[in-house]
């Protein structure tokens, strides 16, 4: 008797769609939490200077972008990938969400979404960003890839390559942002954690 792995039979519909609702539930809660004490949480655009604002609007256009295209290709269900691979997406996906909300939690109210001008915050460096200068990126990147995995199409695939590359752009605005306001101190915590996951034996 052939024995059918459990995998092919998950409904990955509702799966992706779990991820994705835990993901921007997180987000939007946090948010909403900021709003409430006061705190502009999105302060995308605020900078005026060329290559941020750049940077930034497209950052917008891919992570604001790639939702209706995940959730068009779980509506059509367009997958092109083996059941094997899409629980290990489901996986994938719940790991990311868990890492943003660790992340967030660790950032209390200074998190921000985009470089502020002119609103201070505190360099966090302690909880899980003692192993990744960018955890929250980094779960970001986690449930794009584990979506994609669920519902691997062109049109996943070029919004999850698109997204990935404009946040890793939008870092590397904030490192040099991070650096000209924290100098030294933030300049010796690179030095001590990775961009993404690790650390370095001094």
């Amino acid at each position: 008797m052939n024995h059918i792995p459990i995998e092919e039979y998950l409904p990955y519909h509702l799966l992706a769609v779990m991820v994705l609702a835990l993901f921007y539930s997180i987000y939007f809660v946090k948010q909403w939490s900021q709003k409430r004490r006061g705190i502009q949480t999105m302060q995308i655009g605020c900078r005026k200077e060329a290559q941020t604002h750049t940077v930034e609007t497209l950052m917008s256009v891919a992570t604001v972008g790639i939702l209706p295209a995940q959730l068009m290709s779980v509506g059509f269900g367009w997958s092109h990938l083996p059941a094997g691979a899409r629980f290990t997406g489901f996986c994938v996906g719940m790991i990311g969400n868990l890492i943003f909300l660790i992340s967030i939690l660790c950032m209390k109210d200074s998190w921000r979404a985009g470089i502020p001008d002119g609103d201070k915050t505190a360099l966090v460096t302690g909880g899980i960003y003692r192993y990744s200068r960018n955890p929250a990126f980094l779960g970001f990147y986690l449930q794009y890839i584990g979506v994609m995995l669920m519902y691997c199409n062109l049109l996943t695939a070029g919004f999850t390559v698109f997204a990935i590359t404009m946040l890793h752009l939008q870092i590397l605005q904030e490192e040099r942002y991070l650096t000209a306001a924290f100098g030294e101190e933030y300049l010796d915590y690179r030095r001590r954690v990775f961009r993404y996951l690790g650390w370095s034996i001094p």
